[in-house]
C-alpha cells in the first residue's frame, strides 16, 4: 500500500514549506528598517479610568510598571522618537497579536496630538493590514512622542510598539501572513478529515483529535485576527476558552492512540484521568476568573505536552510501534510549544509573534501525527488484506476439487441458488473410470478425470460451468439452458479422450430445466433420473 509513503512525502514537503516560511519571515524582518522605541510603561489605576490626551505620563498619577500583566488590565506606553525623512510609516506591536483594544496617540514636539489610530481583536474599526495590528500614519521629519494604550482581559506576551516604514512593513509581514494562512488551512483540512473519520469509524481517537484541532483553529484564528478581519468575530475569549477544552481532548487522544487502559497501563491511565480532572477544574476557575483563563490554558498546554511526552517514551520503550512515530511528533511539539507558552518576548523579531510559534508547533504536530495514523491505517489495511486473502484461499479450497481444479459439490449447491428459470442442470457420469483404475492404476484414472475436466471447461468457456460432484460424477450449470450445445460439448470431449488413449471412455448425461421443478432437490433428482435413462439407453444400443 502506497498511502503511508504518499503521506510521508506530503508531510515532509509541508514541513519544509512551513520551515522555509519561518526562516524567510525572520530573515525579512531582520532586513526591515525598524525603529525600536524606548518605552516607559504605566498602568491605569482603575477599570473605568480613561486617557485624556496627557502628554507626560511620567508626571501623571499613573503607576510605573516594568511590564504588562499577562492577566490583563489597562496599560499605557510612552516613547519619544525622531523621524529623519518625511513619509508613510506604520506603528505595530512586536511579540504578540493578542490585544483586545489598543490606541496610538502621536504628538509633535509642540505637544499637539497630530494623529490617533486604534484597533484590536474587540475593536470594530477597519483594519488596513490583513491579520495585523499595523496602523499607517504620515509623518514629516521631526521629533515625536508616542503614547499607546493597550487593554484586555489577558495578554499572551508583552505587546511592545515599534515603528517601520510602510514599504518595509508591507514586505516584512508577507511570510508571517502566509504562514498563518497555510497553517490554518492545514488545521481546517485535517480537522475535517479527522472529524469525518471519527464519524465513519466511531473511534474516540479521531474524534478527540478533531476536537483538539478545532480548539486550536478557534484560538489561532482569533489571536491572529483572521476571524475578526474576515467574519467580524471579535470575542477575545475565543483565544482562551477553546484551548482549555482542547487540552482535555489531547489527553484523551493520547490515551486512545497509545492504548492506555486500566488493564495494561494502570498508572498512566490513572494519571491521565487525574490530569483530565485538573483541566476540568481549570475550566470552572476560568468561568469564575476569566482574566486568568489564558494563563490556565497555558498551564494546561504544559500538562498535556508533558503527559504526551512521558507516555510516548514509556510506550516506545515497550516496543509499541505507533509510539515511536508519535514520539517524533510530540518531541517537535514539546520544543516549539514550550517556547510558545514560556516566552513573553521574541527577541529580534518585530513582525513575527509568539502566536506564530504556537501555530507552527501545532501545524507540525498535526502533520507528523498524520504519519502515525496513516501507519495505523496501512497496518490495518495489510492485516485486512491478509485476512481476506486467507479467507479467499480457504474458501477456494473448500469449494474446489483438489484433483481436477473444478468447483465441487459445495460450490454447486451455492450457485444453484442463482440459476435462472430457463437455465439447465446436467448430471454427467464418466463411463469406464473404474475399468481404467483397476486395469492401469489410479494414476491413470486420475489422468482421465483431469483430461475430461480440462477439455469440458475449455469448451464451455464462460457460457456454462462444470463441477465435480464426486468420483466419476459431474454436473453442468448452463444459464441459457442450451442442452443440445452441452451434448455436443460432451461428444467432442469423448472424441478427444479417445485420441488421448482412453478409447473406452464415454459420458452419460441427463439434463433438467429449472422451470420444470418446484425445488432444487427435484431438479437434481430429475437430472439424475434422465442421466441413468441415458446410460441405460447407451448400454442397450451397444448390446443391440
Amino acid at each position: 500500500m502506497k498511502f503511508p509513503h504518499l503521506t510521508s512525502f506530503i508531510s515532509g514537503q509541508s514541513i519544509k514549506l512551513l520551515s522555509g516560511l519561518l526562516l524567510l519571515s525572520i530573515t525579512s524582518i531582520s532586513c526591515a528598517t525598524v525603529q525600536n522605541l524606548n518605552i516607559s510603561w504605566f498602568q491605569a489605576p482603575a477599570s473605568d479610568w480613561s486617557y485624556e490626551n496627557t502628554y507626560q505620563l511620567d508626571l501623571s498619577a499613573l503607576n510605573s510598571v516594568n511590564a504588562v500583566s499577562l492577566s490583563g488590565g489597562h496599560f499605557l506606553y510612552q516613547a519619544d522618537f525622531v523621524i529623519a525623512n518625511t513619509g508613510r510609516y506604520v506603528i505595530d506591536f512586536r511579540n504578540t497579536s493578542t490585544i483586545a483594544h489598543f490606541k496610538h496617540h502621536i504628538f509633535d514636539k509642540k505637544q499637539r496630538e497630530i494623529a490617533s489610530v486604534e484597533g484590536g481583536i474587540q475593536s470594530q474599526s477597519d483594519n488596513p493590514f490583513f491579520i495585523r495590528h499595523g496602523r499607517e500614519i504620515t509623518l514629516e521629519a521631526g521629533q515625536y512622542r508616542l503614547i499607546s494604550e493597550v487593554s484586555g482581559p489577558f495578554f499572551l506576551a508583552q505587546p511592545e510598539p515599534y515603528l517601520n516604514t510602510l514599504a518595509d512593513y508591507r514586505q516584512s509581514i508577507k511570510p508571517g501572513n502566509a504562514l498563518v494562512l497555510i497553517c490554518l488551512g492545514v488545521f481546517i483540512g485535517l480537522g475535517i478529515y479527522y472529524a469525518t473519520l471519527s464519524l465513519a469509524r466511531q473511534r474516540i481517537v479521531e474524534a478527540s483529535y478533531a476536537l483538539f484541532i478545532l480548539g486550536n483553529l478557534l484560538y489561532n484564528g482569533t489571536a491572529l485576527l483572521l476571524f475578526s478581519d474576515l467574519f467580524d468575530l471579535n470575542w477575545v475569549y475565543l483565544v482562551s476558552t477553546p484551548i482549555l477544552v482542547s487540552n482535555i481532548a489531547y489527553i484523551v487522544f493520547v490515551m486512545s492512540l497509545l492504548e492506555i487502559r486500566r488493564d495494561n497501563m494502570p498508572r498512566l491511565y490513572t494519571a491521565g484521568l487525574s490530569l483530565i480532572a485538573i483541566l476540568v477544574i481549570f475550566i470552572f476557575i476560568a468561568v469564575l476568573l476569566p482574566n486568568w483563563s489564558l494563563e490556565l490554558a497555558r498551564y494546561g498546554v504544559a500538562i498535556f505536552l508533558s503527559y504526551g511526552l512521558i507516555t510516548g517514551i514509556i510506550q516506545a520503550r515497550r516496543g509499541f510501534v505507533s509510539a515511536n512515530l508519535y514520539l517524533i511528533a510530540i518531541v517537535a511539539f514539546f520544543i516549539l510549544g514550550g517556547i510558545a507558552i514560556t516566552q513573553s518576548q521574541f527577541i529580534g523579531a518585530n513582525t513575527f509573534y509568539i502566536e506564530h510559534v504556537g501555530l507552527f508547533a501545532v501545524a507540525i504536530e498535526i502533520i507528523l501525527l498524520a504519519l502515525v495514523l496513516s501507519y495505523q491505517f496501512a497496518k490495518l489495511h495489510r492485516e485486512n488484506e491478509h485476512i481476506l486473502s486467507r479467507l479467499k484461499h480457504n474458501t477456494k479450497i473448500a469449494h474446489t476439487d483438489s484433483l481436477t481444479g473444478l468447483a465441487n459439490r459445495y460450490a454447486l449447491n451455492k450457485e444453484l441458488q442463482t440459476l435462472p428459470k430457463k437455465g439447465s442442470f446436467t448430471y454427467v457420469d464418466l463411463d469406464r473410470l473404474k475399468y481404467y483404475n483397476d486395469a492401469y492404476g489410479h494414476a491413470h484414472g486420475d489422468s482421465l478425470l483431469r483430461k475430461f475436466s480440462l477439455k469440458v471447461s475449455h469448451l464451455l468457456q464462460d457460457k456454462a460451468k462444470i463441477y465435480r460432484v464426486g468420483g466419476d460424477e459431474f454436473s453442468i450449470l448452463c444459464p441459457s439452458g442450451d442442452s443440445k450445445w452441452i451434448e455436443d460439448v460432451l461428444d467432442q470431449t469423448v472424441e478427444y479422450l479417445h485420441t488421448e488413449g482412453f478409447n473406452l471412455a464415454g459420458a452419460s448425461a441427463g439434463t433438467a430445466f429449472r422451470y420444470e421443478c418446484h425445488s432444487l432437490s427435484d431438479l437434481k433428482h430429475l437430472a439424475d433420473v434422465r442421466m441413468y435413462e441415458n446410460k441405460q439407453q447407451r448400454k442397450n444400443t451397444k448390446i443391440a
